[in-house]
């Protein structure tokens, strides 16, 4: 069972540089699992690591925007970050006299009773400034930061990370958790309720009704399987005052515990963009993936309507080819059953073990079909492949030289031949391209 990253969220009044320290963190860590930005307006997710414990980052900027009928404020805001977050940043300007907001924002924060730290960013326009300039905010721990010249950034991880538990994933290969995903209204607290056949989540037509993530764990085929069923992830644009902002920060949260996500979408809707964003944040996350078709007892249809519409949303979901496609109905009972069986599917084919002399002799046969092509006139040469054990989805390392230059094209051939010899439906799958010469020089 996987323990759930901890959750940074960054705060603090427009342009005071929150999007800045947001990837000037990014920039500096290599082990960045997901980053999916837009799902939620003006919101952007990534989980990284530092000092060996991985964390969300969640960058708020621009939640506030004056000239946007669905405003939040500055109160709402940090009383959602503090619903989902386990450390909050409060970002002011060095360089800028100490504004009221910037009080109520810190004032806030501490109400929370969290972890809170004051990130006084863009030092370097201010060198003469200390962190006795920012006491009077009452946060304890300042951190002095410049995201263009990189100063303080390890200091805050640092301090950060001190306060925070190691996140670490241990699978338990008798437990499957299962995450219900999708925009708001689509069918998720229904079919949750059917597939515990009884009402443990409310139910209601009206939008935004689960805001926490409701759990239950059941037993079907000697597996104890634990179901989440996540607030609805909110159409960019469309989140209004008073409904939860944050929510998608728990739905990304749960993605993150989850070894197989089902991607929910309405019949009546199908295939919107957000939907292809969630089904994106689940591969990048290397999470199983299900798209379900909820609600298909609403629909008007013969006996074509299915074997039409498959092909089509298959095509808007290309990028996850490997994600089985099924149609239910929670009223009617239709399909319902048969999710538990893929869900085992999925997971069967992501907890396989793979013996090198298996995966090299692969590897010979497609590098004598189609030869690696590359790059800046360089040839990269693939030598030999590994599976990475104690990977919680399929990953691979293949080592060579000049794998740097390797085309993607490639890479993509190397993934479809890897599927059309190996069962791998419902699961991503990782290939690493490791340079052998940059690991004997470092």
């Amino acid at each position: 069972m996987a323990n759930k990253a901890p959750i940074i969220a960054i705060v603090g009044r427009a342009n005071v540089g929150k999007s800045s320290l947001f990837n000037a963190v990014l920039k500096r860590r290599e082990a960045i699992v997901a980053n999916e930005p837009g799902t939620t307006r003006d919101s952007i997710f990534a989980r990284t690591s530092w000092n060996k414990k991985d964390f969300w980052l969640v960058d708020t900027a621009g939640v506030k925007d004056p000239n946007d009928d669905f405003e939040f404020t500055i109160q709402e805001q940090i009383t959602q970050a503090a619903e989902s977050a386990d450390v909050i940043w409060v970002v002011i300007e060095a360089d800028s006299i100490i504004s009221e907001e910037d009080r109520r924002v810190a004032k806030l924060a501490l109400r929370t009773k969290k972890p809170v730290i004051l990130v006084a960013n863009k030092i370097d326009k201010s060198p003469n400034s200390t962190e006795d300039n920012y006491v009077k905010l009452g946060v304890k721990n300042i951190k002095l930061t410049s995201t263009t010249q990189r100063i303080g950034i390890d200091e805050l991880l640092d301090s950060t990370t001190d306060v925070i538990p190691k996140a670490s994933i241990k699978v338990d290969q008798n437990r499957i958790s299962v995450a219900l995903l999708g925009r708001p209204n689509v069918g998720k607290s229904h079919l949750f309720n059917t597939l515990a056949k009884k009402q443990q989540a409310i139910v209601a037509d009206r939008a935004g009704t689960t805001r926490d993530i409701n759990r239950l764990e059941l037993r079907f085929n000697n597996k104890t399987i634990e179901l989440m069923d996540t607030a609805g992830i909110r159409r960019s644009g469309k989140i209004e005052k008073g409904i939860e902002k944050f929510s998608v920060i728990r739905s990304i949260s749960a993605i993150e515990q989850a070894d197989v996500c089902l991607l929910l979408m309405d019949a009546n809707e199908l295939s919107t963009q957000l939907d292809q964003k969630i089904a994106g944040m689940i591969k990048e996350a290397g999470k199983g993936l299900i798209i379900v078709v909820s609600k298909w007892d609403s629909v008007d249809k013969d006996a074509y309507t299915r074997d039409s519409l498959a092909p089509q949303i298959k095509h808007e979901f290309a990028f996850v080819p490997w994600a089985p496609l099924i149609f239910t109905s929670s009223v009617t009972g239709q399909n319902v059953a048969k999710i538990f069986e893929i869900v085992l599917e999925v997971m069967i084919n992501r907890q396989k073990t793979y013996k090198t002399t298996e995966l090299n002799r692969w590897l010979q046969q497609i590098k004598d079909n189609h030869p690696p092509s590359g790059l800046k006139n360089s040839q990269p040469k693939l030598q030999y492949i590994v599976h990475e054990e104690g990977n919680p989805n399929p990953s691979f390392k293949v080592f060579g030289s000049d794998t740097r230059f390797l085309h993607w094209s490639y890479k993509r051939y190397m993934e479809r031949k890897f599927r059309e010899t190996y069962e791998l439906t419902g699961t991503p799958i990782k290939f690493w391209y490791i340079d052998k010469k940059s690991i004997n020089t470092s």
